[in-house]
């Protein structure tokens, strides 16, 4: 049986007591239904009551400030945006700061290429929305960066790298300063990638190129010879000393570590390198140009710092007339064909060419010696 009260918009349903309004028509777009039906949870008329007051009261005074900001005021085009005012208000720490923190806390013992990069990937945010209190941004802002990088041609990849910097610097400034703010990078959706995969160079340009560079034998031609035989990567090459190069071993090779001027990707990048065909050829060969420098590539790198970028929009320049698809990074895909084609074990790969162990029993025991590291080499090279 159902109970009706006069203004006071309850009824009762069995024993327990309902509120029921209709929703006046001057406000009734912003809801999805005509009427609002409420269990009120109570058995109690005079509790039932005081809540359907309440309930009265908290929803006049809300249709009050929906009908006012339907109203057109006087000079409201002065008015702030509700942006503009929480900006007006907002002391947080602004997105240029919070990179410089970010940069001197995390930024010790890194090599340049970090700092440039943490700039260049926050400026991309800087541009678009200007530089302003950390939690004036949202992710509706994180979308609109993401799809003007992607409409400039960038592979999901490069907005995947840039985006986990600004992360970062985000994070960083959020857990320092205790913030309850939730990071507008975090969640954005970015597109899988796969179809622009960097393809491998193939074998039959892989010589070709490799004969050009002994044919020209200068400092820039010998340190794609080096990385064409070895899987390196280009910061990797760039940063050795004569102090990692040991060709006078049974089993030449270079013993790769982190330097002040050049640190290492992962902690999997710290290993030993065999020395094989037109890499070991490209390091005897850079012996009998040595200047005085114990820097492998002194064009490219100093006791200072190690100029990666440049040396790999100059590299890729030259090599992309030469080979039908890739860029220095892709000898390194590449190796992985190569050693994949000649059946060395996975983790063998992985070890010679610094990829992150997949399991915990990888990094069980002292891992694969030097020589069966330099055999399963010697097996894929074209120069003996």
């Amino acid at each position: 049986m159902v109970y009706k009260f006069k203004r006071n918009y309850i009824f009762k349903r069995g024993e327990t007591y309902y509120f029921s309004k209709q929703i006046p028509k001057d406000v009734r777009e912003h809801y999805s239904r005509s009427r609002m039906v409420i269990c009120l949870k109570t058995q109690s008329e005079s509790l039932a009551i005081k809540s359907a007051s309440s309930f009265i009261s908290k929803l006049e005074e809300y249709w009050a400030h929906l009908r006012l900001t339907t109203i057109n005021l006087p000079a409201s085009h002065l008015l702030r945006t509700p942006t503009q005012r929480q900006r007006a208000i907002s002391d947080t720490i602004k997105l240029t700061e919070a990179m410089e923190q970010y940069c001197r806390l995390k930024g010790a013992g890194k090599a340049d290429t970090f700092f440039s990069s943490t700039s260049r990937n926050i400026n991309e945010v800087i541009k678009m929305f200007g530089d302003l209190p950390i939690d004036q941004y949202s992710s509706q802002d994180a979308g609109k960066l993401r799809d003007s990088l992607l409409s400039r041609g960038l592979t999901t990849s490069s907005v995947k790298r840039i985006f986990s910097t600004i992360r970062a610097v985000f994070n960083l400034s959020i857990n320092e300063r205790g913030l309850n703010y939730t990071n507008p990078f975090t969640r954005t959706f970015l597109p899988n990638d796969e179809g622009r995969k960097r393809a491998p160079i193939s074998l039959m340009e892989i010589k070709q190129v490799q004969d050009e560079c002994f044919r020209i034998m200068d400092e820039k031609r010998l340190i794609i010879a080096l990385i064409s035989d070895t899987g390196m990567r280009l910061s990797e090459a760039l940063g050795l000393t004569w102090d990692d190069v040991n060709i006078e071993h049974k089993y030449p090779h270079i013993k790769l570590k982190p330097h002040p001027w050049r640190s290492l990707k992962t902690t999997s990048s710290s290993r030993e390198v065999p020395l094989v065909g037109a890499s070991y050829k490209a390091v005897n060969l850079i012996k009998k140009q040595r200047d005085k420098s114990n820097i492998l590539f002194s064009l490219y790198c100093n006791k200072n710092r190690c100029k990666s970028n440049s040396a790999s929009a100059t590299l890729n320049k030259w090599l992309k007339s030469r080979v039908s698809n890739g860029v220095i990074h892709s000898f390194r895909h590449s190796m992985r064909d190569r050693l994949r084609n000649a059946d060395v074990h996975p983790e063998l790969i992985d070890e010679m060419c610094g990829w992150s162990q997949q399991s915990v029993g990888q990094r069980y025991g002292n891992g694969y010696s030097l020589k069966q590291k330099y055999n399963s080499m010697l097996g894929i090279v074209f120069i003996r």
